[in-house]
């Protein structure tokens, strides 16, 4: 794709829905990397406190980066900082390396 288009987008990509279908099936299966997650189980405050849910999105989102083919580079490091999130919410003692970047938990929207 020639960079000086003007591309109009009216869908996500598909290998950013299927990135997004995945995290979401991974979040609420509970499989959301299981290393860095044993023995945690945040699927009852997911609903409970929306914000969380929120959050955890927008972690996954800002992260996630799409190449000029609309190709995800990097799902599995937005996933993981998104459970990174979600480790530090429940276990205070755990240190999220490196720290997060206020553009990684910014929430957008109106």
């Amino acid at each position: 794709m020639d960079l000086t288009e003007d591309v109009v987008m009216t869908h996500l990509p598909t290998d950013v829905r299927a990135a997004l279908r995945f995290f979401a099936f991974f979040l609420g299966n509970g499989t959301l990397d299981v290393d860095l997650l044993d023995g945690i189980d945040y699927r009852s405050d997911l609903l409970t406190y929306g914000s969380d849910l929120e959050m955890i999105f927008a972690i996954f989102t800002n992260v996630l980066e799409v190449n000029d083919q609309g190709e995800t580079l990097n799902a599995g490091d937005a996933q993981y900082r998104a459970a990174q999130w979600i480790r530090r919410r429940y276990d205070p003692e755990y240190q999220v390396e490196p720290p997060f970047e206020d553009w990684e938990t910014e929430l957008h929207g109106p």
